[in-house]
């Protein structure tokens, strides 16, 4: 995972993502939001997924299938 690229990204409040390095903009809902504030803040997808689990009302198995897809979403964008 490229450290570098996550600090240069700027998200907003709202779900709107910038990476300065390219121009390009996306968008995340608030479960995105926080695994980005979290990878952002060096957590791992194990600590990411424990604290979603704290915070969510959701299943073990749905926690790691959204932490898991939305990192490989990020990787695919070029944005870890």
């Amino acid at each position: 995972m490229d450290k570098d690229k996550l600090a240069v990204l700027a998200v907003s409040e709202s779900g709107f993502i910038f990476d300065p390095v390219t121009g390009h903009s996306y968008t995340a809902n608030a479960t995105g939001l926080k695994i980005l504030e979290l990878l952002k803040a060096g957590k791992e997808p194990d600590e990411i997924r424990s604290v979603l689990l704290d915070e969510y009302d959701s299943t073990e198995d749905e926690v790691s299938v959204d932490v898991n897809d939305f990192i490989e979403n990020l990787k695919k964008y070029f944005l870890i």
